[in-house]
């Protein structure tokens, strides 16, 4: 390997240049559940984004947010303040701007300046341009804040990818549909959900990982789970009258 590093004359580095400009700024925490899908918590100055699952979001603000992190969800309308609390956001440092109107890109630059994680909800009914994009991927990298674009099924980003990703992202985070369980025969109440959540992105994040977790878990918050069982197809006999 190439030494970079200048040295003093006794042999003790002065200068690597394997180490300049980069930034040595703790990731943020995430919840036991979520470190098998990343296992580096959080790291500040990245783009994480999230998709099928508003459960998954809050979980991936929880951890931080508890450890006294600020949070700021943007253009999201219904979030259960409960919900939130449940995943372990602390709602004092949790700032809401459900409709910031045709300034979207502008507020969530603004809030990357002073929040630690901004989590966003693409404006439906026209997408973001490219280079709103790399703007606001630019602010949260230069302001070490964590940039987490939700996109739900109706969410439109261009015309070309039809909302399917948030281009450039570090990490992408989806849930697939899992598992209620609580319901008995005719009776009961959902009280928990299985779900397979997977990881994959670029950098440190392109190995793709993934993992089932209870989301919610029974009580409410995150924890890890038992993969889902396929389901068992009981074979068809045909009595003879």
């Amino acid at each position: 390997m190439l030494d970079v590093a200048i040295r003093k004359a006794d042999g003790s580095s002065a200068v690597d240049w394997r180490h300049v400009g980069v930034r040595a700024v703790p990731p943020l925490p995430v919840a036991d559940g979520l470190r098998a899908v990343l296992p580096d918590g959080l790291r500040r100055g990245s783009t994480v984004s999230v998709r099928g699952s508003t459960s998954l979001l809050l979980a991936l603000l929880g951890a931080a947010s508890a450890g006294g992190g600020w949070c700021a969800l943007v253009g999201f309308p219904r979030i259960s303040a409960e919900a939130a609390r449940e995943y372990g956001v602390e709602l004092r440092r949790l700032a809401l701007i459900p409709a910031p109107g045709e300034g979207w890109a502008t507020a969530v630059g603004a809030l990357l300046d002073a929040v630690d994680i901004v989590a966003v909800r693409p404006p439906r009914g026209r997408g973001l341009s490219p280079g709103d994009v790399r703007r606001l991927a630019a602010r949260a990298r230069s302001k070490d804040a964590v940039l987490v674009p939700y996109l739900g099924a109706a969410d439109n980003l261009s015309a070309a990818d039809n909302g399917a990703q948030w281009p450039g992202a570090d990490v992408r985070l989806s849930a697939e549909d899992g598992v209620w369980s609580g319901l008995g025969q005719g009776a009961g109440r959902l009280r928990a959900r299985q779900v397979r959540v997977s990881a994959a992105g670029r950098g440190q994040a392109a190995r793709p990982r993934s993992t089932t977790l209870w989301l919610p878990a029974d009580g409410g918050g995150v924890l890890p789970a038992a993969p889902i069982a396929s389901p068992v197809i009981e074979p068809v006999i045909d009595l003879a009258g």
